[in-house]
């Protein structure tokens, strides 16, 4: 006979095929880059999220992690599609920066048509991610779309 609570398993708990989710986590302590423009994001993303000759060749979307005083320390590609698409779930950028203990984040995709230019679904789908990141207190500083040649930051032009 079990006498407290704290005696009993997992098994005891849960029923049949559900589990207990674990996480770990561990960030070290290095130099990190500070981004504190979207010049710098887009320096950054260009050089180590595209490698050469890539940005041009389909849609991708990326998180980037920050800690409180703007230094990255991850980022993780949330998607990959077309050429003039991809499908970006709110779900997986939110777990990751939770996971991760983002203290803010910045969204960055590339336009592989070369056109820097919003369209209303990346509208669209930047103000929802703003409402949740407000709402999670996870604030989004920007979300910058690069072409080959330029980018668009949405919070350079207001929009965030």
């Amino acid at each position: 006979m079990k006498s407290s609570c704290f005696s009993r398993t997992p098994s005891d708990i849960f029923p049949p095929g559900v589990f207990e989710l674990k996480v770990s986590f561990f960030r070290r302590t290095e130099t990190r880059i500070k981004l504190s423009s979207a010049e710098a994001v887009a320096n950054y993303a260009r050089s180590i999220i595209y490698p050469e000759g890539t940005i041009q060749y389909v849609e991708q979307f990326f998180v980037l992690l920050l800690d409180r005083q703007n230094q990255l320390y991850a980022f993780k590609q949330i998607s990959s599609g077309g050429v003039s698409a991809t499908y970006t779930d709110p779900k997986l950028i939110f777990q990751t920066a939770l996971l991760c203990h983002a203290s803010q984040i910045i969204l960055v995709h590339n336009h592989p048509s070369g056109n820097f230019q919003p369209s209303n679904n990346d509208l669209q789908m930047t103000k929802r991610l703003k409402d949740v990141g407000e709402l999670l207190e996870l604030p989004i500083l920007d979300h910058v779309i690069l072409t080959e040649e330029s980018y668009y930051s949405f919070a350079d032009e207001g929009r965030l």
